[in-house]
């Protein structure tokens, strides 16, 4: 199960995205965030691969 975050951030000219993802960790079984600063169109393949 994942959390879905999405922040937008704009610097400058460029147009940013951050987002974070809840993932569990196949390991321990506790649940870790990962977080990308990417464009706004490459958010959805970053929630979807694992």
């Amino acid at each position: 199960m994942a959390k879905k975050s999405v922040a937008s951030l704009q610097t400058g000219s460029k147009r940013l995205t951050k987002a974070i993802k809840m993932v569990k960790s196949p390991k321990t079984g506790a649940y870790m965030f990962v977080e990308s600063i990417m464009n706004p169109d490459q958010v959805n393949d970053f929630f979807k691969k694992n």
